[in-house]
This record gives C-alpha cells, structure tokens and sequence, in this order.
C-alpha cells in the first residue's frame, strides 16, 4: 500500500511539473510539496461523489493558495473528474477548463474562485457557517442529512493576509469544529524566505483565537498526516489548524526549498533531475495503470456513500416530507412560493430614510425566505438590518440567522461568498457605503463568481453629515459602478426601496448592493417600485414635448422633482429621470433607452451626490451634472448639501444655464 501511495503522489507531482513546463507559466513547487496531503484527503477522508460534483452533502475542498491550482486540476483527473489529460496539457491556455487559478465556473468541481491570498481561507468559514446553520434546521433523530466538513489548504501567503486573521478570529469565536485548515509552512515566499517578513508563531495565534492546532513535522509521513486528521475530524468544539511543514520543489535537486520553485517552471532540465529522484521513468503526463485502478476503487467506494445518503434523504422524505421539500427547495436556490405576499406598500408612506423602509422589507422577506441569513459589521442597528425573532447564530443556537461579524468588513464579505457558494442559504452583509473599500476584494470575487450576495450600505453621501469627510463616500458610486458583475441600486425613496430589494430577491445571477440614505427621503409621487428593475425611468414629464432632462439617484431624486416643478411653472419642459442603478439599464433594449433618454434631447442635467466622473456617458457632451468632485466635510447634513450646491436653487440655475447654452 505504501507503494502504492508513493505512486500516486508522485503521479500528481510529475502532472503539475510536466503541465507548468508545457504552459511556460505557473507555480510548480506547492504541488510538489503538498501532493501527499491531497492524496491523503481525498483518498482517506473527504466525501464526493464523480458521479455528482454538486452533492449537497459533500465535503468541501478549498485550494485557498489557488497559484496552486495544479495540485487541484491534476487531483480531480485522478479522482475522476470531467477533467481529462488533455485538459492537464491546456493547462493556462485559452477556453481551458484549467486555468492559472481556480475559477468557479470553469474548473468541474472547482468550490471557489481562488488566487487573491486569503479569500478562500475566508469562504471557507462560511461553507462551514451554512453547514451548521442548515445541520441544526434540518437534522432529525436518526437522519443527519446535513453532515459534512469543510477542508483547505493554506499558504504563508494566506496567513499573512488580514483576512484570514479576520475570519480565523471569527471561526474560533463561533466553535467551528467541521472546519480544518492544512497550514503549508514552507517558509518560502516570492521575494525569499518568510523570516524576511513573517516571523510570528502561527501555532500560538490560532491558539489565542480559539482553535485545535496541531503540527505534522514531515508532510511526507503519511501515518503522521493521518493521524492529525483523525485527531482535527474528533475535535467538534473548535476549528482546527494542522501545521504542515513542507518542503517547495520537494525533489527538485536545484530548486527544492528555493524561491525559484515557487512561480515558474523548472526548466527541462531540472524537471528530468526531480524525476530521476522519484525514479520516474514514463513519458510526460504519464498516469501509471496501478494509479488509475487505486483511484477507481477510492471513486467507486464514494459513489456507494453517496448512494447511502441517497438512501437516508429518501427516508427522510417519508418521515418529514414537508423539511425534505424545503432542503430540497433552498439547496436548489428555488425561491419560494408567494414570496412577496409579506412585503410591505410604500404607496402613502412619509418620509423615511432609505435605510428604514430597507429594514421593513427585510423583516418581510426573514418571514418569506427562512434561508434569508447575514449581519453587520457591528453596525445592525444602524443599517436598520436585525431580523427580529430570528435569533443570534452562535455556537449555542446554530438555527440563529443574525451574525455578529463584528468590525471585520473583508472578512464579513469573504465569509458571505462561502455561505452563498455553499448553497441552502441566501447571504446578506451590511455596513456603512464608505467602508466598501475594506470589502472591495471580497465583493469583486462575488461578481466574478456571480455569487448572489446582497450587500445593505447605509449613509450613503455626505448626508452623513457631522461625522465628516473619513465616513462620507464620495468616489464610492462610481468605483462600484466600474466593476463588473455587480448590480448597484440607490433608491430614492421608500418605493423605489421596495423595488430594489424585490429585484435582489429575484436576481440569481450576481451580487446586488443597495445604497441607503441615512437621513430621511421624502416621497416622490410618480416614483415606481417595479420599475426600479429596469435601472432607470420616467417619473414625469411636466410638460408636453420636453426640452430638457433631469437625471437623478438617491437623496437628489426628491430634490430635482422640486426643481422640476418650478421650472415647469416657469414654462419649462423638463422630464424627471429617477436613474436608481446604471447596471441595469444597460441591460435595457435599445428601444427603451430611447424612450427615456432621446436623442433628440441634448440637454440633460444629472444630479447625484458623487463624484460627476462617468455621467457623461447619459448626459453627453452638451450635458452637465452636479456632483461632489472632492472630500466632504463635518456639519449637518443639510448645511452640506446647501454648501456643496445641492438646492433648488442651484438646480434650476444650471438648468436654465444649460437650456440656453444648448438651444434647444
């Protein structure tokens, strides 16, 4: 057996080197290194299924240093997943299902899109918050039909990140005992060793943050790993870290232990030496017939454990038919029927923050959706985002869907990603728009992954007021607008609200964010929640035949109907454009956009409380907008808007500037 081992670890070291070298690119020696652990585990331990790389019961697999990504793709081969030699020796190249790093939707099998160090760590977390929060709903007496562990594999890299020191310290505070991290502890990095930068003991801080730490001195002993993993599966009140020291290259005789192994291929040369020391005597991508025959066996004995739980689920659905139709439903991502049945009308609503009338459709949607699980960072009250009677996740209350991410925004989105990834829930996060830029990373992953994650950011300009320039956004509009993937509304008022969260409910294509005001909005009659979807529309046109544009969003929405209506008593024929979210007008037809923007009509006038970069796309090049192209300030809200230009007054001028300027 030991042989037999032997053969097939070096099988998945000689398929990454022999597939970076082909490539040209890419990061040959933490395969090397790591293929012991991963035949390991996904021969010993982790529970898939070939036949089914979307069992909702399967065990998680996290290649959080996804520069990695060969010891995956060729693991997978071996395991006998859809991914073929052929596609070993694509390896990098274009329309491969094997990519530089893992990507969600390319990779068969792939969990999460990995490469940014860190985020994977952080996902991991969540898959395995949705696993115990699905276990404690779901689970019967005799019938745990949710009952799996999550497993990744970490660099130095990723512990260096703070993410991961976010999440970790998360993880131990909630007692996640189905999580295990693999520590590499290599001590190489790019630039060198790791002492050049990274001398803390790893063992002691995840000690401190509450999990089970254990060290392999030699990832090459094979009992050794095995042990440590029975030891972490037993552990059922806290996360456990396995530190693993490894050696990058392992074989290489030039490389081994080196930066050099690290980000590029060893060369034909060294790539002949490394196999000569694993008396490896085959042709390049050579998978030996013992190979084949162990992992048919390991996939075979898989399928049967699959077939078992098949078996359970189906008992189950006799005995609790009503629970198996929702896991069914919620883990299928089907919403359910009537969903809005609870939401409230806004039809005759006064004037309230957007933030407030967001809170009142959550507390519908918690009843409608039982999935509808997130938090805040340490802001729920501000955010107006605590769903009331639904209970506090924890380590007692596991069935609790508000969490407590505390202040750690990267990880609290990170984490969302992994709840979503895993399925059976729908993640929200929330906090202030401004801190956004400690979340960015997290969020473009979503996009990329097209994960959805709703994201609730309450004080969305200077509105803010006294709190000043540091909490007020400004650039935030437009930086999130730049990013693809992710759908931005921001309402402008309580209907508009209600629209916003009726699309994100609908949306399963993609992060949605919901940019909320924290002082109060007034009604804007005309104002449509079922077309707040379609991104932008015409809440009125004062006269007939208009001659001039007004393009609002938010708290401006209010503000320019005002205007709108003076200018009209003054003669004017404007039309009032609410513009709640550029993405989704974009996906408008061609005939629609004309219908609200004509061409016809070149002078147009935005007005948004944020930076003006990028409304020439809909004002054009006869066009204006009002905005804020520098830092805000400390003072109420309404002094603010009065000082930075956002009156009436102001609006009507450059209107009427604008009209004559135009000719139209």
């Amino acid at each position: 057996m030991q042989q037999c081992n032997e053969l097939c670890i070096n099988t998945i070291r000689t398929l990454s080197m022999d597939a970076v070298q082909r490539a040209n690119s890419g990061h040959p020696g933490t395969p090397m290194a790591l293929a012991p652990l991963s035949h390991l585990l996904w021969t010993k331990y982790i529970q898939y299924t070939p036949r089914n790389l979307k069992w909702w019961n399967r065990d998680r697999f996290v290649l959080s240093c996804g520069h990695a990504s060969m010891l995956l793709y060729a693991q997978y081969h071996l395991s006998g997943f859809p991914i073929s030699i052929d596609d070993i020796k694509n390896f990098r190249q274009w329309g491969s299902i094997t990519p530089g790093h893992p990507e969600y939707h390319d990779t068969p099998g792939a969990e999460t899109t990995t490469g940014p160090l860190g985020q994977g760590f952080a996902n991991a977390v969540g898959m395995a918050i949705a696993e115990e929060h699905l276990s404690a709903k779901f689970n019967r007496e005799g019938f745990n039909v949710v009952d799996h562990s999550t497993y990744v594999i970490a660099s130095d890299g990723d512990l260096m990140e703070g993410v991961c020191a976010e999440a970790a310290s998360l993880a131990g505070h909630l007692g996640l005992g189905k999580l295990v991290v693999y520590y590499d502890d290599n001590n190489i990095t790019i630039d060198g060793t790791t002492d050049l930068s990274f001398t803390e003991n790893v063992g002691e801080r995840f000690k401190a943050y509450g999990w089970h730490v254990q060290t392999v001195k030699d990832i090459n002993d094979f009992a050794e790993l095995a042990k440590v993993t029975d030891n972490a599966r037993a552990e059922s009140a806290k996360p456990s870290l396995v530190i693993v020291k490894s050696h990058i290259g392992f074989g290489s005789p030039n490389k081994q232990d080196t930066s050099a192994a690290h980000g590029s291929p060893l060369g034909a040369d060294e790539i002949e030496l490394t196999k000569k020391t694993y008396a490896w005597e085959h042709s390049t991508f050579f998978v030996p017939e013992e190979v084949k025959t162990y992992y048919t066996s390991i996939a075979n004995e898989a399928k049967k454990n699959a077939e078992k739980w098949d078996a359970l689920f189906a008992d189950y659905g006799e005995k609790y038919p009503e629970l198996a139709a929702e896991f069914s439903r919620v883990m299928q991502g089907i919403n359910p029927k009537d969903w809005e049945k609870e939401f409230p009308s806004f039809e005759h609503s006064e004037a309230m923050a957007s933030r407030q009338s967001s809170g009142k459709v959550m507390q519908a949607i918690a009843k409608c959706f039982p999935e509808f699980i997130g938090g805040s960072a340490d802001l729920a009250c501000s955010n107006s985002t605590y769903l009331k009677e639904c209970g506090d996740f924890s380590k007692t209350n596991r069935a609790g869907r508000n969490l407590h991410f505390g202040i750690r925004e990267h990880a609290m989105a990170s984490i969302a990603n992994g709840m979503a990834l895993h399925g059976g829930v729908l993640p929200f996060t929330a906090t202030f728009f401004v801190f956004t830029d400690y979340m960015r990373p997290a969020m473009r992953l979503a996009a990329l992954m097209k994960l959805p994650v709703r994201y609730v950011l309450t004080h969305d300009s200077i509105g803010l007021g006294e709190d000043g320039p540091t909490h007020q956004p400004v650039e935030h509009l437009m930086s999130l607008r730049a990013m693809p993937g992710l759908s931005l509304l921001r309402p402008g008022d309580a209907n508009e609200t209600l629209g916003a969260w009726k699309y994100s409910m609908e949306n399963k294509q993609g992060p949605v964010a919901l940019v909320l005001s924290r002082q109060n909005l007034t009604p804007v009659p005309g104002s449509c929640a079922e077309k707040t979807a379609c991104g932008a529309y015409v809440v009125k046109d004062f006269l007939p035949e208009p001659k001039l544009i007004l393009i609002a969003s938010g708290s401006e929405l209010s503000l320019a109907f005002e205007a709108a209506e003076e200018l009209a008593a003054k003669g004017v024929a404007v039309r009032l454009v609410s513009m709640p979210s550029w993405e989704l007008f974009e996906e408008q037809s061609e005939k629609y956009k004309e219908s609200v923007f004509p061409a016809r009509i070149t002078a147009r006038l935005a007005v948004e409380a944020g930076c003006t970069f990028g409304w020439q796309r809909y004002v054009g090049e006869k066009g204006c907008a009002i905005g804020i192209d520098h830092f805000g300030a400390s003072a109420p809200a309404p002094i603010l808007f009065e000082q930075f230009g956002f009156t009436k007054k102001n609006i009507i001028e450059k209107a009427q500037a604008l009209l004559e300027h135009v000719g139209n």
